[in-house]
């Protein structure tokens, strides 16, 4: 359970995190960064799996290239689902920033399983 709140926070910095390095993406504060982050674990988990398969053909033309379009459509899709978006703007993702949002949380996502897997087998420095 530890592991998820883990997941969880770096995920919400690192949104907070592209919100100020890519322009058009914004973030209304750590709160709407933690929501966001929910909604993203539970796009990723839910609807992800079917749009990948659905396209393994496309993914193959495109020696793999389609899967940054993929992850552009789920970080924009969270921005739709984030509560209050429509009128509030808590989180906001044009069209075009999507894609450039979408890579800097998928590297954190990699840094964060490689730390998971380090505590797991005993390599982490300490």
């Amino acid at each position: 359970m530890l592991e998820f709140f883990i997941h969880l926070v770096v995920t919400a910095l690192l949104l907070l995190v592209v919100a100020y390095l890519v322009p058009g993406v914004q973030v209304e504060g750590m709160k709407s960064a933690l929501i966001a982050a929910l909604i993203l674990g539970v796009v990723n988990a839910l609807v992800r799996p079917f749009v990948v398969v659905l396209t393994i053909p496309l993914t193959i033309v495109t020696l793999g290239l389609f899967l940054l379009a993929i992850n552009a459509l789920m970080f924009l899709l969270t921005s739709k689902l984030v509560p209050g978006s429509g009128r509030g703007l808590p989180v906001r993702v044009p069209r075009k920033p999507g894609l450039l949002g979408a890579e800097p949380r998928r590297v954190g996502r990699v840094r964060t399983m490689s730390l998971e897997t380090a505590a797991k087998t005993g390599l982490d420095r300490r």
